[in-house]
């Protein structure tokens, strides 16, 4: 399988050690309290929710709705549902899109973010990751809503992975999924920080998601994950403080790195720069209990997720003055 981030028990095994400040899977630190549940959400078989689905819709702002056991259910079943296609997914990008187009009879491409808008004449199925993972590159709205359109003319997908936009909607278009060949995944793991109740949508028109639920089975989402992703979706006040909360940790982050002679890019979730030798950045900060996401392709570089508190900060920029007296 392809490398994640979060891998946290490798770190452990790696290096014996169990002090990790664990920066490495780019998500919220601050995650969304989780209320208390009620005893039959362990007990019941979990049916569809429709107010968990409206919560969405308007979180969101998509015209429909499914949930699924984490985006990462759909980017496995989505190739599932067409016959042999030719692929473009964006590069980089999160590795599992290529990873199962790939396995289920597709011809797939990986295309740089630049060559994205040449590649839709010659494709079946465009993937993109938006704003982008792990370099937060971004595709402007208009730009793939004229995508979404020339694909669909010839029966063609526009698959848009929106997980790391929760901070900044500008360039979303989950409120055009309603269109045939549009579809957008969300998540709750990143922004809301829950990445293990394995909670996310899809949005696309009603009959591709007809043929995605079917193709997933019943009971995809558990009772649990339902009752918290309803509570988190609807918290309006905790996400406008959470937002504002996430841009000063992004900025200070992108000035902590600045300051140690790193030019970043990314979210407020997450600071990225390509690296000719990554491996070595890693293993520093590895010595000093800091996981951080290491890509040692495609291209080379160095992921970090926002630190959870002073000491964590402390530490961080520590290590990375470290770092530049070793490079001297």
């Amino acid at each position: 399988m392809p490398e994640h981030g979060g891998n946290l028990r490798d770190a452990q095994r790696l290096y014996c050690r169990t002090d990790w400040l664990d920066l490495s899977a780019g998500l919220n630190p601050h995650w969304y309290p989780v209320p208390e549940l009620p005893g039959n959400a362990w007990h019941r078989l979990p049916e569809p929710d429709l107010e968990l689905a409206a919560a969405a819709c308007r979180y969101y702002g998509a015209p429909r709705m499914l949930a699924v056991a984490g985006t990462q259910a759909a980017i496995q079943a989505l190739p599932r549902l067409r016959a042999s296609s030719r692929i473009a997914v964006s590069m980089p990008s999160y590795a599992e899109h290529a990873h199962h187009w790939s396995r289920h009879g597709h011809s797939a491409r990986l295309v740089p973010y630049a060559g994205l808008a040449s590649a839709v004449d010659g494709s079946d199925v465009v993937v993109v990751c938006n704003p982008n993972n792990p370099t937060g590159a971004m595709v402007p709205r208009d730009e793939l809503l004229r995508w979404a359109d020339a694909l669909a003319a010839r029966g063609g997908w526009l698959v848009v992975d929106e997980a790391f936009a929760d901070t900044d909607n500008t360039h979303s278009v989950a409120d055009r999924a309603d269109r045939p060949g549009l579809i957008v995944l969300r998540s709750v793991g990143k922004f809301f920080g829950l990445a293990g109740v394995r909670l996310g949508f899809v949005a696309a028109h009603a009959s591709l998601l007809a043929a995605l639920e079917e193709e997933l089975g019943p009971w995809q989402v558990s009772g649990p994950a339902q009752l918290i992703g309803k509570a988190a979706l609807l918290d309006e006040a905790w996400q406008r403080r959470t937002r504002i909360v996430l841009r000063a940790g992004g900025e200070r982050l992108e000035a902590l790195l600045a300051a140690h002679g790193i030019a970043s890019s990314g979210t407020n979730l997450f600071r990225w720069w390509p690296a000719r030798m990554p491996e070595a950045f890693h293993e520093h900060m590895a010595r000093r209990g800091i996981w951080v996401r290491l890509f040692r392709e495609g291209p080379r570089g160095i992921r970090i997720g926002l630190p959870p508190d002073e000491t964590a900060w402390t530490r961080l920029a520590g290590a990375l003055k470290e770092w530049n007296k070793e490079q001297r």
